[in-house]
């Protein structure tokens, strides 16, 4: 199960990218989070934190 960020719904506020464990979550030119699915885990922290949802397992 991969994570991907809701472009729409992300607020660019980085809570994700800091509860990263491993470090897959970056800021993209848009000011939005992307997560890099060779590097996620899947271990659900990101979508734990962030304070709209905007993280989404597929």
């Amino acid at each position: 199960m991969a994570y991907v960020i809701d472009k729409e719904t992300c607020i660019g506020c980085g809570a994700c990218m800091a509860a990263c464990p491993v470090g897959a979550i970056t800021m993209g030119d848009d000011g939005k989070a992307v997560i890099d699915a060779e590097k996620c885990i899947s271990c659900g922290t990101c979508g734990a934190v962030c304070p709209v949802g905007a993280p989404k397992s597929e």
